[in-house]
């Protein structure tokens, strides 16, 4: 029996979805009994145990909607799709990615011992011919640099956190600190885009995608995949927004942009000299010609269309209202900070993202730019913390007494960390550091991750792991075993081969778990 539903599960494929779209059955069967018999079958497979009446009606008007399920047998594997595989810890994401990769050296990774050592040359057994990138392999030496910040404890768990981070140091009792994270990309696009997609060549979904594909939304009036970036990051390395693409999975999956000012979503206002009405209208009569198309060639992307249309619709109700913060308390605004009531800066997504998460959008994307310090690394990294820092906190400390931090899974962290040696001329108060994958900090909160704990360590020049590494992919398969899904089993298949978030690899970091 545990063969066959996986199997149901892994159905979700194109082929799958056009031979329901194609039988006639369809439309009546689902305009007359599908509402009241989904209903049944979901009471019968226990999805109000795991999600609650509201959330188990939405996961299978989903399953049902996506596919066109035309009988009870078909309902069923629809909704055994829908099922997670475990039980949920997260009941949606917030990640905040610090796109330019940070320096573990002066955030969270205390190296006392590398101040004796300054201005040494980093020891071949240390290195052990790891490749380094062409902006430091033609240096003739690669002195250490030992970080000019200090370091403190805080908490009742006696966590070094940098004098950088004070506001995160507040809440470090909160925080899972892995400090062993690993990649195998050294360059920021294909590195950046195996943490978003768990492949570092574009064209694979992006890992918001994934989710939706796998467990659908809990508010039918806002994507369930959005995406905000800082618009007071320094722009020293692009994003894409395929960074947050469906890849070849349906469209409707990708991520969409809130960004700040009068059009938050690119297109979504009504055309000068139309009202709601006529808008309305239209989209009807639009549906309804899709709708002879997806007749005539059962083509499954023109019912995505139709639903992101539809989307489209609602979203001009309910964006304005999310995207409003002017009834927030005074409070509020001092606990992020006074950029939160500048839109469009980081601490103002960090507010807007805990109201998307209110309203159960189940995975938020935020990019905050600028971590890049080559050169001149002291000065630009005490910048990015002072931006950064105490909306950071403050997320964590507003989920929290809102009752929202237990099921919500918070993450950062960037694209690789920083090496222990100097790019570049090194000085008493300057110097910059280079890109290092092998070894570097991030840190999760809320859901289902224990707290106040730090995981994984590193040598004594955080150059190398020695004790509990945590590969991308196996951070993805932790991710997604917090939100209840196995990722082995979350697959879909394209052009003859089944793919998914971790490739073929990834293992749960079982020790981090609550």
């Amino acid at each position: 029996m545990q063969h066959h539903h996986e199997d149901e599960f892994r159905m979700h494929t194109p082929e799958f979805n056009e031979l329901h779209r194609k039988l006639d059955r369809r439309r009546f069967l689902t305009q007359t009994s599908l509402g009241l018999g989904a209903m049944a079958v979901g009471s019968l497979f226990g999805l109000d145990k795991l999600y609650g009446s509201a959330s188990r009606q939405a996961a299978v008007s989903t399953a049902a909607a996506s596919t066109g399920a035309v009988s009870t047998g078909d309902l069923e594997s629809e909704i055994l799709k829908a099922l997670p595989h475990i039980a949920p810890k997260a009941k949606r994401v917030v990640y905040l990615f610090m796109a330019g990769g940070p320096s573990q050296f002066e955030t969270f990774d205390y190296k006392p011992k590398l101040v004796k050592m300054a201005g040494q040359n980093l020891p071949d057994s240390v290195r052990k011919g790891q490749r380094l990138t062409g902006m430091s392999a033609s240096q003739s030496v690669l002195p250490m640099a030992p970080s000019i910040y200090g370091f403190n404890q805080h908490g009742k768990t006696n966590t070094w956190v940098s004098e950088l981070l004070p506001y995160t140091a507040k809440v470090v009792d909160d925080l899972c600190i892995v400090k062993s994270i690993y990649s195998e990309a050294i360059n920021h696009d294909p590195a950046i885009t195996f943490f978003q997609t768990g492949n570092q060549l574009p064209g694979r979904p992006a890992i918001g995608s994934w989710v939706s594909y796998g467990l659908g939304t809990d508010n039918n009036n806002l994507p369930t995949f959005i995406v905000l970036v800082s618009k007071n990051a320094p722009k020293d390395q692009p994003l894409y927004a395929r960074l947050w693409g469906n890849g070849f999975l349906e469209s409707r999956h990708q991520g969409v942009q809130f960004r700040s000012g009068k059009d938050p979503v690119l297109f979504l206002n009504n055309p000068e000299g139309y009202d709601g009405h006529d808008r309305k209208e239209m989209l009807d009569y639009l549906s309804k010609l899709n709708q002879l198309q997806n007749d005539a060639y059962g083509d499954p992307e023109i019912n995505n269309r139709i639903a992101q249309y539809e989307m489209a619709f609602r979203m001009q109700t309910s964006v304005p209202d999310v995207m409003d913060t002017s009834a927030e308390p005074d409070d509020v605004f001092e606990l992020y900070g006074p950029d939160s009531r500048d839109p469009g800066t980081y601490a103002a997504n960090c507010l807007l993202a805990r109201k998307l998460l209110e309203k159960d959008v189940k995975f938020v994307q935020l990019y905050h730019q600028g971590w890049d310090q080559h050169g001149g690394l002291p000065k630009a990294i005490a910048q990015q913390c002072k931006a950064t820092d105490q909306a950071t906190g403050a997320l964590i400390m507003d989920l929290k007494r809102r009752g929202l931090l237990d099921d919500t899974l918070v993450i950062w962290g960037g694209e690789f960390g920083r090496t222990v040696y100097s790019q570049g001329k090194l000085s008493a108060t300057d110097y910059g550091r280079d890109h290092h994958p092998r070894c570097f900090t991030m840190w999760m909160a809320g859901a289902g991750v224990k707290s106040g704990i730090s995981y994984g360590e590193t040598d004594d020049f955080s150059y190398n792991i020695i004790k509990d590494p945590v590969h991308v992919h196996d951070f993805h398969a932790t991710l997604l075993h917090l939100m209840g899904v196995d990722h082995e089993r979350l697959t879909y298949k394209f052009q003859g081969r089944r793919f998914r978030l971790t490739d073929v690899h990834g293992k749960l970091v079982k020790d981090i778990l609550a």
